[in-house]
């Protein structure tokens, strides 16, 4: 029997969805979604609150159905004993920072426009330095510094 590769859904509801998305109850009051969606979008516990509860007002049971799906969907955040979960978070390269974050959910790349003039401004310093060592190398500083080496 051939085996699929892809893992399922409770597999990847144990593991954060690949995004470190879990519920807090620690942190939760009725069930940690608020406090899971706060820790994953780094943003402080009340404004998710906040947010959960101006959708409630606003449109009514449509949010507490949301809510109890978000509960469904996000497993608990698993113990730091707890051997059984293997817990993989999905890396991406964050171009203004040059170093890798943990993938979210509305992270959206930069536009092409906006990555071509990013390379371009890398480029051109790169190009700055290799004239000011091609000036250096062809300079008559240059000679006299390899003469006193050979001192």
């Amino acid at each position: 029997m051939k085996r699929n590769s892809k893992p399922g859904f409770a597999s990847n509801r144990k593991r954060g969805w690949g995004m470190d998305l879990y519920r807090n109850r620690s942190a939760g009051w009725i069930g940690g979604v608020c406090a899971g969606l706060a820790d994953h979008w780094g943003v402080a516990t009340w404004i998710v609150r906040l947010g959960a509860t101006a959708m409630l007002i606003f449109t009514g049971s449509l949010a507490f159905w949301a809510y109890v799906v978000a509960w469904f969907l996000m497993a608990p955040r698993p113990s730091r004993w707890d051997d059984t979960v293997d817990v993989e978070v999905t890396m991406e390269y964050d171009e203004d920072r040059h170093a890798y974050r943990k993938r979210t959910v509305f992270h959206y790349p930069d536009a092409p426009s906006d990555r071509l003039r990013k390379a371009q401004e890398r480029l051109n310093e790169v190009l700055g330095r290799v004239e000011n060592m091609e000036r250096y190398v062809t300079s008559r500083r240059y000679d006299l510094n390899r003469e006193f080496s050979r001192l």
